[in-house]
């Protein structure tokens, strides 16, 4: 029995072992096939994600974690190292002339021009002007001189002005996607710098700037322009007429706070963007209660800009512009003259008005100030060829001059001084 015993036990062991080593065999390769399958499937569903754009991951991630993977998101493009301007040039009947030459006072190559006369100038000026614009070598070769063939009619004092500026704001939104600053001007005005000045001088500052001269002072202003109504028949006719005024007057608005200054500008691309898609409605309600207000380029732009608290600390209580006033003010600014010199250039401006057709404080201008020779552009980087900027060469190469040492003496006093922020729409 003994020995019956012992056998049963050694011929357990020897099936007992293989048994043992057999299960573990089984376990790694289960192990193992289940592990393949799940690299297989993570594989696959990484596959799958990689074909949606990483912000969806980011987003995924960010609703069970604080931190989002800021890798994740791509850097935005970088802002080219000298900017553009667009600019608005509008004249009126007989101005032909006096923009055609202040066009080509502030060419260059590297910005765009939106020209304008109003549907007050006869129908042969116009086409006179597209004509010139059109048989142009330099603007049909490079083509950023834009006509505005839909002219306005635009009334003095009236909200047209600022329709019509709105409506070149939309015109170099649409046709233009890399340019910086919106500029507007008359036919009346006219640079003291070259654009290679103001370019340089302006390649340092922050994009988001705003210039614009403002004040929630209104003073007078208040009965007699805030208060009264007025309408501007260039809203509904043809021909050009005077705003008149309508009974009963209306109380100051409590929903935002007014502003006044400067009709003159110099604005950022961000802001007109916003001016002209309005996100939140500000604009358009502000266009609205302006069509009624005297002298509404005065006060739209500012009373839009100081109640958009997120463009309040972009703007700059200058209009880069020497104007000669009387003290206080009257309506009109005095038309400049040789005396206006001195005056004129110790203000370092980038721009001056108004001015009279063919005055001689313009060829002195060009002469000491532009380089400006013989009805020809402004000379800068980009001019080659015999006669002198018959050609375009580099049209990001910048000589600036002198004019470009006194708009940054302006610049370091209106912007980078310690006073800055306190005259952010006071």
């Amino acid at each position: 029995m003994k020995a019956l015993a012992m056998g049963r036990l050694n011929t357990e062991k020897k099936w007992v072992f293989p048994l043992v080593m057999g299960s573990l065999v089984c376990i790694f390769l289960f192990a193992t096939s289940f592990n393949m399958g799940l690299v297989s499937s993570v594989h696959t569903i990484n596959s799958i994600l990689s074909k949606f754009p990483s912000r969806v991951r980011t987003n995924q991630t960010s609703h069970y974690f604080a931190e989002v993977k800021i890798d994740d998101v791509p850097p935005p493009p970088p802002l080219p190292s000298i900017p553009k301007f667009a600019y608005l040039i509008s004249g009126s009947r007989g101005d032909i002339e006096k923009l055609w030459r202040t066009l080509h006072a502030l060419y260059h190559p590297w910005n765009y021009y939106v020209v304008h006369l109003d549907l007050e100038s006869p129908p042969e000026e116009r086409l006179e002007l597209e004509s010139r614009v059109e048989k142009h070598p330099i603007f049909a070769k490079i083509g950023n001189v834009y006509v505005n063939k839909k002219s306005n009619m635009v009334t003095y004092r009236g909200p047209t002005m600022v329709a019509n500026t709105l409506h070149a704001c939309a015109i170099v939104l649409k046709k233009y996607n890399d340019w910086d600053w919106f500029i507007n001007l008359s036919a009346s005005d006219y640079p003291l710098v070259t654009q290679d000045d103001l370019l340089y001088t302006f390649t340092d500052l922050k994009r988001e700037l705003n210039f614009i001269e403002h004040t929630s002072r209104l003073g007078w202003k208040t009965g007699q322009r805030a208060m009264p109504l007025f309408v501007d028949p260039g809203l509904y006719q043809t021909t050009k007429s005077d705003i008149f005024r309508v009974a009963p007057n209306r109380n100051l608005p409590t929903a935002f706070r007014l502003f006044t200054g400067s009709a003159w500008m110099i604005l950022s691309r961000a802001f007109v963007e916003y001016l002209v898609w309005g996100w939140d409605n500000l604009p358009r309600t502000l266009l609205m209660y302006y069509s009624n207000f005297l002298s509404s380029p005065e006060g739209y732009f500012h009373t839009v800009i100081c109640n958009a608290p997120e463009f309040v600390p972009t703007v700059v209580n200058h209009d880069m512009h020497y104007i000669s006033w009387d003290t206080p003010p009257k309506q009109h600014p005095h038309t400049l003259t040789i005396n206006d010199t001195a005056k004129m250039i110790a203000s370092g401006a980038p721009f001056a008005r108004k001015f009279n057709k063919d005055t001689p404080i313009l060829d002195k201008i060009d002469r000491e100030l532009l380089r400006r020779r013989n009805g020809s552009f402004t000379p800068g980087g980009w001019c080659k060829g015999k006669p002198r900027c018959s050609k375009v060469g580099n049209t990001s190469k910048l000589k600036p001059g002198r004019g470009a040492e006194r708009l940054r003496s302006l610049i370091g006093k209106v912007v980078l001084s310690p006073e800055f922020s306190k005259r952010q729409c006071i």
